[in-house]
């Protein structure tokens, strides 16, 4: 179909539905910002006709026949540069994993509220005027990448499909490089807008890791090293209950039992598997150790935690408190910083020192 007529926009979107009548709003909703191309997505072209900002999918993500439809046109190699927002009918984990594995860059949520969709697309689609499409890709590119990991881990994983090393190396760079093209910031707020809290908690950790390691100027193969250990730090919690990790509200003892229970559980995943390596091993076994003896499951002291685990440490403690909880409002990134300090020798007080410009300056 042609392009939506009347004054220059900035931005050109494809608009992919499965009943172009129930998309209707939202088509009207992002001719605010954008030319809009609506196509029928049996009637998506096998290869983009001219430049597009981005793709954004309204289906039916429980109809076998559209998400095939989808899945098999956006597959193709050309398509693959394009960030592509999903529309979810609902909250349902459903919907939202199905959006993920179809490659989303980011979702909305019907009822759609105008002002919402508007800035979520600023967001995800950059103008070609804007001076950061670059570092806006980079980003996109880099969250996508560490998002199927996590789906790897958190729904294939417990159906007993494996998770291999080279899953994780290939969103390594993607990673590093989102964070060193756009910024920590920029990553923090893109993550904290749309996913679940464990996949949110897995993707802040990683975003304050492969800044921290940039920060620490690391050697390349260094900072690839720190990302792929924090991107895994919590595979273990594959294996916990959704209505334990989900739970709105603060959890009982014997659920914090349960919930401890995740170091171990992942480390004992991967070693059976194979191919993964000690380093990255230990950071998943100890990230919870405290340099005093009241971690868990081992009760490392010391000279017993490694300096890959005690930087995961760091960051995974300052991402828990600065994210959003069910039962209390987030850390300001000074506030976790303070509460870490008073952790006193629980913690790397040398190495938190030097995490402080990376902390505060999100």
């Amino acid at each position: 179909m042609t392009p939506t007529t009347g004054s220059r926009k900035k931005r050109r979107l494809l608009l992919a539905s499965d009943r172009i009548d129930r998309s209707s709003d939202l088509c009207a909703i992002l001719q605010g910002v954008a030319d809009v191309d609506t196509t029928l997505t049996s009637g998506i072209p096998d290869r983009p006709a001219g430049r597009f900002a981005g793709i954004v999918v309204d289906i039916n993500l429980r109809s076998p026949e559209s998400v095939l439809q989808v899945r098999g046109k956006l597959s193709a190699e050309d398509y693959g540069s394009i960030p592509r927002l999903f529309v979810l009918a609902d909250a349902f984990h459903h919907g939202s994993m199905q959006a993920w594995a179809l490659g989303a860059t980011d979702v909305i949520l019907r009822p759609l509220d105008a002002q919402a969709v508007l800035q979520r697309v600023r967001s995800v689609f950059p103008d070609d005027h804007d001076g950061s499409i670059a570092s806006t890709n980079a980003l996109n590119r880099g969250i996508a990448a560490a998002h199927a990991v996590l789906v790897k881990i958190f729904e294939s994983l417990p159906a007993g499909v494996p998770l291999s090393f080279s899953d994780v190396m290939e969103a390594e760079q993607e990673i590093l490089t989102a964070i060193k093209l756009s910024s920590l910031r920029d990553w923090l707020a893109t993550v904290g807008r749309h996913h679940t809290h464990t996949y949110r908690h897995c993707l802040f950790v990683t975003g304050f890791a492969a800044a921290f390691a940039q920060h620490l100027g690391m050697r390349e193969d260094d900072q690839r090293r720190l990302a792929r250990a924090a991107l895994l730090h919590d595979v273990g919690k594959a294996f916990v209950p959704v209505t334990i990790l989900d739970k709105p509200g603060r959890l009982d003892n014997e659920e914090k039992d349960e919930t401890r229970r995740h170091a171990r559980l992942g480390y004992d995943a991967l070693l059976r598997q194979g191919g993964f390596p000690s380093e990255m091993l230990d950071v998943v076994l100890h990230h919870h150790e405290m340099l005093d003896g009241s971690g868990y499951p081992d009760g490392l002291h010391g000279e017993e935690i490694s300096d890959i685990v005690r930087l995961t440490t760091i960051v995974d403690i300052h991402a828990a408190l600065v994210e959003k909880r069910a039962y209390r409002l987030p850390l300001t990134h000074a506030e976790s910083f303070a509460t870490m300090e008073e952790m006193g020798g629980k913690i790397d007080q040398h190495l938190l020192q030097a995490f402080r410009p990376v902390a505060l300056g999100c």
